[in-house]
């Protein structure tokens, strides 16, 4: 076997692993947590807790059922934009989920408490949907929902994945008491907040920008002990319409810290204003440098 196909086929065993780790933390999370609670938070599995008090069927062959027709709704209706990925961990969730119902066929709740429940599978699943993400993966279900929003309807995805949950949320009207709906959307509104947190802040960066006469310095410090990189301006004080130098660089959390506490250290008058940047695009340091 030629050497780029070995590389080939340890990349994608090493990335079957991590969906794999991420639809069990997903699978653990539906288990122990929501289905105890009853609530129907924004998921297929969700959808399923509701279907079940109608079919008496396992929540796993349920979400099996859902997941494969909607992928085969998907395929038809919006073609081929759902990769391997989602795919694979569509049909390896509730495969995991009947995994847990064999192993645990007793389990009632860690917690006893609905809210309690809810709250854990909210941070639980946020884990393993944070790794899917990270990785252009997802588990399925809500988002063919939504992608199909989008193409008939014309609905931004953010939002048809919002009013998809609501859907599933109000569902549960038909089997639980207002208590239990009342539940259902509160976790999916909260089940939002914390995902975007788990996805995005994470990868939160700042844009640091800083006016001082110590500029060289700083540039030294950012280039040298963070082995990053900065841009150079010249801007001018309105006040006395002096030209100053104000450098600027993108860092990361632990980055910020370091950089803040060496321009304190050298000018504490030192001119900053500090940015959030969700998303950044650049060329790599290792490549041939661009001439511009």
């Amino acid at each position: 076997m030629e050497k780029g196909n070995i590389m080939k086929t340890k990349q994608l065993f090493k990335e079957l692993m991590m969906l794999s780790f991420a639809t069990l933390i997903i699978s653990a999370a539906v288990f122990f947590f929501l289905v105890p609670s009853h609530a129907a938070v924004s998921s297929v599995s969700g959808l399923a807790i509701v279907i079940r008090q109608f079919v008496h069927l396992p929540i796993s062959v349920i979400t099996m059922i859902l997941n494969i027709s909607l992928l085969i709704i998907g395929f038809f209706t919006v073609g081929k934009e759902f990769g391997y990925k989602t795919v694979y961990t569509s049909i390896l969730l509730p495969l995991f989920i009947g995994m847990f119902e064999m192993l645990f066929p007793h389990f009632t709740s860690f917690t006893h408490d609905a809210l309690l429940d809810v709250v854990c599978y909210i941070f639980v699943v946020s884990i393993g949907l944070a790794i899917l993400f990270n990785m252009n993966a997802s588990s399925g279900g809500i988002d063919i929902i939504a992608k199909i929003m989008n193409v008939y309807f014309h609905v931004e995805l953010g939002k048809a994945v919002s009013i998809a949950g609501l859907l599933i949320s109000f569902s549960s009207l038909l089997a639980y008491d207002s208590k239990t709906v009342i539940l259902s959307l509160l976790g999916s509104y909260l089940n939002g907040i914390v995902l975007d947190h788990f996805i995005f802040d994470q990868n939160m960066k700042k844009r640091v920008c800083i006016v001082s006469p110590k500029i060289e310095e700083i540039r030294d410090f950012i280039l040298n002990e963070l082995h990053s990189g900065a841009s150079i301006y010249k801007c001018i004080g309105a006040y006395h319409g002096d030209v100053h130098d104000e450098i600027v660089c993108i860092t990361d959390k632990a980055e910020f810290r370091k950089l803040m506490n060496f321009v304190h250290e050298i000018d504490e008058d030192a001119f900053i204003t500090v940015y959030k940047v969700a998303n950044m695009q650049y060329r790599s340091k290792v490549l041939e440098e661009k001439v511009f």
